[in-house]
């Protein structure tokens, strides 16, 4: 960690202990803004296959979300999803090979991220996001997700009507909402009261408490054909989560578990984009 993260870490936890003394709620609302709150948004040069892009907008809780779409009328839509503090021009050495298949592509940006709108992004929000631009521009039959949206994703397919035709490729996806937020409450170093108040926080906006967000769980209702392709190093979203669903060998389910890519790298490599385009 560089001595300025270092320093702002500092501060926070300093900010956060100062305001649970005189109230706990209070503590935890800021804790709640700090882990729905992007700090960076990727920087990465587009690449040229960007230029070819049809640029799209839909509306989401009033926040103009960016969606790309290339090969307009392909046999099949394949749909990218990007996770937490990246965007859709991570994922540009996917969108030729999908569109040398014949295939459609959409990409979008989620809210707070890349060329949308917003300051912040839930669970929800991004389950939204995927919505709408299902809504305008589906059906999809494909999706690719990495991290976060690899989480949204499914919360999503689990809402729709959809059967085993659906191919769902995730890559390193966030398995388990807990574990993000155990990891905040470690960071911040929150005592209990404040972390029992995060969670009733978690409760209010969106009616269910933290552990409903599981991949586990929204896979009892998801159909689809899957390949899950993880890393044993990744710090991120840690394979441990995902073990007991291995553990259980899901029909549907493919895994591919790579090792020294850890969470960001996995999906540039190119046997990974082999094996997903290959899948999709």
């Amino acid at each position: 960690m560089k001595l300025a993260q270092k320093l702002a870490l500092n501060y926070l936890r300093a900010k956060l202990n100062f305001t649970a003394v005189f109230s706990k709620r209070k503590a935890a609302e800021m804790a709640f803004e700090i882990f729905a709150t992007p700090f960076r948004r990727s920087r990465k040069k587009e690449a040229p296959v960007f230029e070819k892009a049809d640029r799209l907008f839909v509306q989401v809780e009033g926040k103009r979300v960016a969606v790309y779409r290339w090969n307009k009328g392909g046999l099949r839509k394949v749909m990218i999803l990007h996770g937490f503090e990246s965007s859709a021009i991570n994922f540009d050495r996917y969108i030729s090979p999908f569109i040398k298949k014949g295939y459609e592509v959409i990409a979008a940006d989620a809210p707070a991220h890349g060329a949308s709108d917003g300051t912040q992004i839930t669970l929800p929000l991004y389950v939204k996001t995927i919505a709408a631009v299902y809504k305008e521009l589906g059906p999809v039959h494909s999706f690719m997700a990495h991290s976060f949206g690899g989480l949204a994703v499914t919360h999503f397919l689990e809402q729709v009507p959809h059967d085993e035709q659906v191919r769902l490729a995730l890559i390193a996806p966030a398995t388990e909402t807990t574990t993000a937020i155990k990891s905040l409450y470690k960071i911040l170093q929150l005592d209990e009261k404040v972390q029992e108040c995060f969670e009733e926080i978690v409760l209010e906006k969106g009616g269910v408490a933290s552990s409903y967000y599981s991949i586990p769980r929204a896979l009892e209702h998801i159909q689809a054909q899957i390949v899950w392709i993880h890393d044993e190093e990744d710090d991120i979203t840690p394979l441990k989560d995902v073990k007991p669903i291995m553990k259980k060998s899901p029909p549907n389910i493919e895994f591919m578990i790579t090792k020294g890519l850890g969470h960001r790298k996995i999906y540039r490599e190119n046997k990974v984009v082999k094996k997903v385009v290959e899948f999709l």
